[in-house]
């Protein structure tokens, strides 16, 4: 599948709420649906700078795509990265670089989201697209 076509899941998978706070209980359950993460990458150099609770993103590249994991230690937090994982681990760092993430805005997350979780979600993007052009360059 594509980003855009995972995106286009997700953005179904969320239109089928009106409420926000079931909203917020699929993010949730899409947390507690991601796989632990391997304590031996809870470290200082994964944990991402900018989000209010702990997140630790790693990346790997694996037969020329990106791999990631990751782990927060809030709810909702990590439904988000969940959700990143979802649509973008899987894909080339190129198809990673060059994807449009309209699923953010599509779904109303974006302006549902407090100020610091925001941030965090913009952070979690930065460092994921930095993998993908680290990743990308070592390609090259």
């Amino acid at each position: 599948m594509t980003i855009n076509e995972i995106q286009d899941e997700v953005i179904e998978e969320f239109s089928s709420f009106t409420d926000w706070m079931d909203k917020y209980q699929l993010l949730i359950d899409l947390g507690n649906e991601l796989e632990p993460m391997d304590e031996k990458y809870k470290t200082e150099s994964n944990l991402i700078d900018g989000c209010q609770s702990r997140v630790w993103l790693q990346a790997d590249l694996i037969d020329g795509k990106m791999v990631l994991q990751a782990e927060s230690d809030a709810l909702i937090v990590k439904g988000i990265v969940a959700l990143l994982i979802r649509v973008l681990s899987g894909h080339s760092p190129q198809e990673v670089l060059n994807a449009d993430l309209y699923f953010i805005e599509q779904i109303g997350l974006k302006e549902h989201l407090s100020p610091t979780r925001s941030n965090g979600l913009l952070a979690m993007l930065k460092q994921i697209k930095m993998y993908a052009l680290v990743f990308s360059s070592k390609q090259a």
